[in-house]
């Protein structure tokens, strides 16, 4: 059982489902927990809130599934909710919220689940190659996805969300062809007032991007193919591994527009000693979490690049990494009540129209079989204190929540069509007052006509006999 407080790095590889998922306490290095049937491809590995994991898994050798979504609570992981989505998921991404879940397909299409009801609220081609990244913003406004022709692409949610046709094409923010190749990494700031984003490529490039604008701020160049990419929690520098191993450190240059510089090879900006590709970053509070293609995961303390502690995966190389808090594998009975109220449900297929959700039946708390005259007060107080807590009482609030929010995302399209509108008569009004314009030069003595007309040398219109 795992004590409460400290961190464990998660882990999976894509080799072997029965290589499965391995978690490791970081303070003691002990081997907390082991999930088998799991193999999972990079950037398919998220953790819902710090209580579910949900992993894609790409069934190989022609299977007839073609692949499956997995998800196991982490109080309870020998009990997953498996999903079989219509096509094989390989990136997968998670609101910060947990609301909602999407899933990057190798044929190009994109898809956005509702995690508390499984509903698939919209698939579309969002490429033309494989997906490899799928990134929500840290205020779940923005989905990016990024391809392996190295095309990234910016999706607005207040699109996304719009129900009216589950089927049509979303409108597309804006989009970029920068990268020449693959695309290996994509993460966010959030302290910033830009909303920067971050892509590394096997172009050998790490480039820095106005989320929002879709503007280009910073080009860094690299020798070599870079394969991971994360952000230091300070937001000050980021760390991007390389196909030889080695991981360059940078600084996050804010406001610098298609500024390309070479990465300095000396011992402040490069951390060594692995043989292997760097597979796969992310941080602890402990510091650096690194995996390698040598099957091994080391912990850095960044102020001196010394490793803190390593871990030995023999089974494979590591394609996933994630870090959670060792409280969340605690079991049920440790769990305090409240917290176990965030639920989710097996993924659909396909779209469902607007006026077919899941229906679910009501749960009726114990205390509304006693009649009103027969309770006393301390009674009452719990029954309302089951009232509250009861899944019932939760699925209602979970249910008010999601109103609100597509309430709000009405709201926002709304004022979108609202500022499209004007901004198309405001055009009009424009246009209207430079033929206004136009028309008194046109009336004005023919001396001044000759000197303020613009359009003397142009041909006459078709039919018009010229003097």
């Amino acid at each position: 059982m795992a004590k409460n407080g400290g961190e464990a790095v998660v882990v999976c590889s894509d080799k072997s489902m029965g290589i499965g998922i391995t978690i490791w306490g970081i303070d003691t290095g002990d081997r907390l927990l082991h999930i088998p049937t799991c193999a999972s491809a990079p950037h398919g590995l998220v953790c819902l809130r710090n209580q579910f994991l949900v992993a894609s898994q790409i069934h190989k050798h022609g299977s007839v599934g073609g692949g499956a979504i997995s998800m196991w609570p982490l109080n309870k992981p020998q009990q997953p909710i498996r999903s079989y989505p219509l096509e094989a998921i390989g990136p997968l991404s998670c609101t910060k919220d947990g609301v909602y879940l999407a899933g990057g397909a190798l044929s190009g299409n994109v898809y956005l689940w509702e995690v508390a009801n499984g509903k698939l609220l919209k698939t579309w081609r969002g490429h033309h190659r494989s997906l490899n990244c799928m990134l929500f913003s840290d205020d779940g406004s923005l989905l990016v996805s990024a391809s392996d022709d190295g095309m990234i692409c910016v999706w607005s949610m207040v699109g996304l969300l719009d129900m009216e046709d589950s089927q049509s094409f979303p409108s597309l923010l804006h989009y970029s062809m920068e990268h020449k190749s693959s695309i290996t990494g994509l993460l966010t700031t959030s302290g910033s007032s830009n909303v920067v984003l971050i892509s590394s490529s096997l172009d050998g490039s790490c480039k820095v991007w106005d989320l929002v604008l879709g503007k280009l701020m910073q080009t860094q160049v690299y020798p070599l193919a870079i394969t991971a990419v994360v952000l230091h929690p300070a937001e000050q520098l980021f760390f991007s591994g390389s196909i030889d191993g080695r991981i360059f450190v940078n600084k996050l240059e804010i406001g610098l527009v298609e500024n390309s510089l070479a990465a300095a090879e000396d011992k402040k900006s490069v951390i060594k000693g692995h043989k292997g590709a760097v597979t796969a970053l992310t941080f602890s509070q402990a510091g650096l979490v690194s995996a390698f293609e040598d099957c091994t995961i080391c912990i850095w303390d960044i102020t001196n690049w010394a490793i803190i502690r390593r871990f030995d995966h023999k089974k494979g190389a590591v394609t996933n990494l994630a870090v959670i808090p060792q409280s969340s594998l605690l079991s049920v009975s440790n769990h305090r009540r409240v917290s176990n109220a965030f639920g989710v449900s097996s993924l659909d297929k396909y779209p469902q129209p607007p006026n077919s959700s899941k229906e679910k039946m009501p749960l009726l708390s114990s205390c509304h079989f006693l009649k009103g005259n027969q309770t006393t007060h301390s009674e009452q107080q719990i029954c309302d204190t089951e009232e509250e807590f009861s899944p019932a009482a939760m699925q209602m609030k979970l249910e008010t929540s999601l109103e609100h929010r597509m309430w709000a995302t009405r709201m926002a399209k709304h004022v979108m069509e609202m500022n499209t509108h004007l901004q198309t008569r405001l055009l009009d009004l424009m246009q209207s007052g430079l033929l206004r314009s136009t028309s008194t030069e046109m009336d004005s003595p023919p001396t001044k006509k000759r000197e303020t007309r613009m359009f003397d040398e142009s041909p006459p219109f078709q039919g018009e006999e010229q003097p």
